[in-house]
This record gives structure tokens, C-alpha cells and sequence, in this order.
């Protein structure tokens, strides 16, 4: 075995382009990917970090790093960089992004973000010249995704497809669970709703009052209303339909909350149940009681 066969290799994706070709969203999804993501390296740190990758990274075998036209210098001497890698230790992938002058120019109007070169000069101007300052790296790309007609789905799914390797087409999606009463409030970040409050209110029998939709006492009790089963059956087969939606769009998480007055009894027991049924249906998720005490 030879002394670079002996040392340990670094898988690279080096993220660069024009800026508002979507950089920041493509290192997301190498982050979803399982990558260790560096952006804006200064030249200096970038070229000690490429030459000895192990010495600054340890362990982690799959990094991505992202560069562009803000690191000065960074235009000129990437090329010349990437020819001084060792190859046997580094195995780097350039992915260069652009989009159309026409389509840059609206997403900075769209965010009122400021072009990096346009500080004295127009926006459009400053496109072009980042166009003519990134050429050379351009050409040195092994991968290159024009943007300009792809949305931040589209521009996932690429990253995916390209990089993914033999993960899953579609990550790991953790569902979450939030049992609520609403006269506490909404939960922040939910992205479906249902309200509960249409079933039998154990709250209103003395003997339930102090218990939760924890107990099988409660859940016996609601369970006495037909609707209760079929409104459970329904949320399953509805979130069984929608989840792998999500998942083909690459969604990390989903967040569903189940509310009824006070958080304690209705949408506590759905939750628990719900919970349960999908779990058998191979659909885990993690159940939270936000009020359930209150």
C-alpha cells in the first residue's frame, strides 16, 4: 500500500457562481445531504484548507464549500489552486451556478439585496462583470446549473439527483405532533392545522376534568363518539397521502398541530391516537403536549 492509498480521501463539493444563482440554497441541500458546509473562505484559508483538507477537518468526509466572487482574489487563483490538489486525497467536484442577466437582475429587485460589484456602478453592470470575472472558473466546472426557469424545488431536486449518491431520492422527513388548547394561542411554525373542538368535551364531566386525554378513561369517553375513530382514520389516511409530497420536495420536517379549548383532553387523545396509527404505517413522528398542564 502506498503512502496516499494510506491516507484518508475527502469527498468536496466546491459551490461557486454568479451571485443570486441560488449558492445559499444549494448549500442547504448539501447540509441535508450529510455535508459539512464552509462558505465564503478567504483565499488564503481556502487554499491551505484544499491542500491538507484532513488537518482542518478531521473526521468529516464529506464537505462542501462554498466561494465566489466576494473572496478577493478568488477568480484568478482557483483554477491555479485546484491544478496543486492531491487528487488521491481529495476528490472535489467544482459546481458552478448562473442564471440569465434578465433573471439575476429580478431576484435582486425581489429581495433588495445589493449585488457585491455594485457599489458604484448599475446592477446590470455588475452582473456582467462578475459574468466575465468567473469565466475562467466557469470553464474548470465539472457541473454547471443554469437556474434561470428553476425554482428552489427544482434547484433541490437537482442537487439530489446529481449528489445524492445511493441516499434515498427523498430524505427523512420528521413529523411532528402538537396537541394545543387555542385559547393559549396557535403553536409558532405549524404547517397544518385541525381543530378538534367539534368532539365531546370531557372537561364538562366531573369525573374527567382532572384527568388528560392520556388516560383511557378519556379515551374511552370520546371514543363513545362515533366521530372520534373516523376522525382519526381520516387524519391518518390524509397525512399518508401528503407526506410523501413533502418528502419529494425534499422537506425535513412537517409540523402538524391538533387543537381543541384548553389543550388537555380532545387533542391530546387524537394525538396520541393518530400517533400510534401512523407509526404501524411505517409514518413515526414525535408527539408534543404543549399545554397539557396548563
Amino acid at each position: 500500500m502506498t503512502e496516499n492509498e494510506k491516507q484518508p480521501h475527502v469527498d468536496l463539493a466546491l459551490i461557486t457562481g454568479l451571485s443570486g444563482s441560488g449558492k445559499s440554497t444549494v448549500a442547504k441541500c448539501f447540509e441535508d445531504l450529510g455535508y459539512y458546509c464552509v462558505e465564503n473562505l478567504p483565499p488564503t484559508m481556502l487554499r491551505a484548507f484544499l491542500l491538507d483538507p484532513v488537518e482542518y477537518v478531521g473526521d468529516i468526509r464529506r464537505i462542501a464549500v462554498v466561494t465566489d466572487v466576494r473572496a478577493p482574489g478568488i477568480a484568478s487563483d482557483l483554477p491555479r489552486l485546484l491544478e496543486e490538489i492531491d487528487r488521491q486525497r481529495l476528490r472535489i467536484t467544482v459546481l458552478f451556478l448562473e442564471a440569465s442577466d434578465e433573471t439575476l437582475v429580478r431576484r435582486f429587485s425581489e429581495t433588495r439585496r445589493t449585488h457585491p460589484l455594485a457599489a458604484s456602478q448599475p446592477l446590470i453592470e455588475a452582473i456582467e462583470e462578475e459574468r466575465k470575472a468567473l469565466a475562467e472558473v466557469r470553464g474548470i466546472a465539472g457541473r454547471i446549473f443554469d437556474t434561470t426557469e428553476w425554482s428552489i424545488h427544482d434547484l433541490r431536486r437537482q442537487v439530489w439527483a446529481k449528489f445524492g449518491g445511493d441516499q434515498p431520492e427523498s430524505p427523512v422527513l420528521v413529523l411532528s405532533l402538537t396537541s394545543f388548547g387555542y385559547k393559549h394561542g396557535i403553536p409558532y411554525g405549524t404547517d397544518l392545522l385541525f381543530d378538534v373542538r367539534f368532539l365531546n368535551n370531557p372537561h364538562f364531566e366531573p369525573e374527567l376534568r382532572s384527568s388528560s386525554g392520556l388516560d383511557e378513561a378519556v379515551v374511552a369517553y370520546l371514543r363513545r363518539d362515533e366521530e372520534f375513530d373516523e376522525l382519526v382514520q381520516r387524519l391518518e389516511g390524509f397525512l399518508g397521502y401528503l407526506i410523501p409530497l413533502y418528502r419529494r420536495e425534499h422537506r425535513s420536517y412537517l409540523s402538524v398541530s391538533i387543537g381543541c379549548t384548553g389543550g388537555r383532553h380532545r387533542s391530546v387523545a387524537v394525538s396520541e391516537v393518530l400517533a400510534r396509527r401512523l407509526s404501524r404505517s411505517d409514518l413515526p413522528c414525535r408527539v408534543d403536549h404543549r399545554d397539557i398542564e396548563k
